[in-house]
């Protein structure tokens, strides 16, 4: 018998924080990770089916391990770990999938990403293949994988536990973690940090912002990319001229 699947939902995530980090970009969240010295926050290897989708959401985790003939016979048929996580992820929730960079065989299908899509999940991210891929990108829900692979599930993987830490392409990811993908990849958040790096974000990009129109109107990098005191002065007294801002103290040059 399979182990019993938790269903408790993972952390909610705040609809203000959620729209912040849907604001900006997954870079200008690396950045901010970067600075709170964090590096082990990449999801490497994922790419969206469909280009131009983001999702924001909180994790939920789905675990495979190396397929085994016997393993598979008590863990892969029925109700297995991978159904079970497809019918309880919650609304707002990513389902993330540990499959060791295997991208031999497929982890999810289009039945499974129907099922998430109607569950409301926000995206699902596997560092395994997808099958259907056509298919799956029709579906409406963003899904992060490694690549399309027609073969089923079996031939890799044995569908194992779920709501637990795994290993994502090359992330650990813990049940409620916040995750953020867009074009660039998936960046991986602590909750603890998660208002105080979306607040650092904002103010980045509002300055990297000021910054661009300066160089497309014809100034060079030098001295304002990064700024220096003079350029950073006149970024301030730009910003408090603006009668809906007030000056942000979070606003830092970027690396």
């Amino acid at each position: 018998m399979s182990p019993p699947l938790d269903t408790t939902p993972a952390s909610s995530l705040p609809p203000a924080l959620r729209a912040k980090l849907a604001s900006v970009p997954v870079a200008g969240l690396s950045a901010q990770l970067r600075r709170q010295g964090l590096e082990g926050v990449f999801i490497d290897g994922v790419r969206p089916l469909v280009a131009g989708q983001k999702f924001v959401g909180t994790a939920r985790t789905l675990r495979f391990v190396p397929f085994r003939e016997d393993l598979f016979t008590s863990h892969g048929g029925g109700y297995n770990a991978q159904k079970r996580a497809f019918d309880s992820v919650e609304e707002g929730e990513v389902l993330v999938i540990e499959a060791r960079g295997e991208k031999g065989s497929a982890t999810l299908g289009d039945i499974l990403a129907i099922r998430a899509h109607a569950r409301g999940a926000a995206a699902v991210v596997t560092d395994g293949g997808v099958r259907d891929a056509e298919t799956v990108a029709t579906v409406g829900i963003p899904v992060f994988a490694a690549g399309p692979h027609p073969a089923v599930l079996g031939r890799k993987h044995v569908p194992w536990d779920a709501d637990l830490t795994i290993a994502c392409g090359g992330a650990t990811v813990q049940p409620g973690d916040i995750l953020v993908g867009d074009a660039d990849g998936v960046v991986v958040i602590p909750p603890g940090i998660a208002a105080e790096i979306a607040d650092a974000a904002v103010a980045q990009e509002e300055e990297d912002g000021w910054i661009a129109r300066k160089v497309a109107g014809g100034h060079p990098v030098e001295g304002l990319f990064p700024m220096n005191a003079e350029w950073r002065a006149r970024y301030e007294a730009a910003h408090c001229a603006r009668p809906d801002t007030a000056p942000s103290d979070t606003a830092r040059t970027t690396s």
